[in-house]
């Protein structure tokens, strides 16, 4: 059994992949004072919950964008399933796909890892758009390489710092407006952000389409992203499963080139 580990900005998610699908999954807050033994005792819980022992685990692959997280995730490894995780980004770890940017080491785990599953599954010429904590823009080119991208603030981070910065201006939730033009300060901010980014989303699109000279095809990934892909027909494919798969192809290459070597 593979144990596949997301960890993002703000969520991280463990999923157990039998060697042919998902067959569960869990999240939680990314925390870095979180020791090893506590990833243990609450994901054990949770295995046993599903009817998996821990025991069957075998491999382990992570994707991980919060350094500070990053040595109990190891030891959690190490300790509890007597094995050495494949971590995308470092060394020992190799992709499908060329990294064609200034300085690969800068990319982020997730967005590698959003590149190969984005290939494998829907072919070149891609934009990625992942509604996380940061909004980001990755470009796969002709033959699968990830070539560079964008990043923007992300939406609830664009919300946290309106709010604080406006002492009027109240929390919203993420909602689709039905009309642009808001009457009370609510469906204005409600306007202001979802039809803001479906403008942004669609303008950095375009502009990456034409400089890259060919049709792209977009699909978005993330929380947010089917409300979003509602609003904007530029917007092709919804993905939430993106990243899983993509940590599951790296592991399973990495595994293929240990068996050739």
């Amino acid at each position: 059994m593979l144990l596949a580990i997301d960890v993002g900005n703000t969520n991280t998610v463990f999923a157990l992949h039998d060697g042919r699908d998902f067959v569960a999954s869990w999240r939680c807050n990314t925390e870095s004072v979180r020791t090893a033994d506590q990833y243990f005792v609450w994901l054990n819980q949770l295995m046993r919950h599903s009817g998996h022992d821990p025991a069957d685990i075998e491999s382990v692959v992570i994707s991980n964008v919060a350094p500070a997280v990053l040595f109990n995730l190891r030891l959690l490894c190490d300790r509890y399933f007597d094995t050495r995780p494949l971590v995308v980004g470092k060394d020992g770890c190799r992709l499908p796909v060329d990294v064609r940017v200034d300085n690969p080491r800068e990319v982020g785990a997730d967005r590698l890892v959003n590149t190969v599953a984005a290939y494998e599954t829907y072919g070149p010429n891609l934009i990625v758009v992942d509604f996380g904590t940061a909004t980001t823009f990755d470009v796969v080119g002709r033959d699968g390489a990830y070539v560079g991208g964008v990043i923007a603030p992300g939406i609830n981070l664009s919300l946290s710092a309106l709010h604080a910065a406006a002492a009027h201006l109240p929390h919203i939730d993420v909602t689709m407006p039905q009309k642009v033009v808001g009457t009370n300060t609510v469906e204005c901010m409600q306007s202001g952000v979802y039809w803001g980014y479906i403008g942004l989303i669609e303008g950095i699109c375009t502009r990456i389409s034409a400089e890259k000279e060919r049709e792209m095809t977009v699909l978005a990934t993330g929380g947010l992203a089917p409300l979003f892909a509602r609003g904007s027909n530029l917007i092709k494919h919804v993905d939430g499963e993106l990243t899983m798969r993509g940590l599951v192809l790296i592991h399973r290459h990495n595994l293929m080139d240990s068996h050739d070597r």
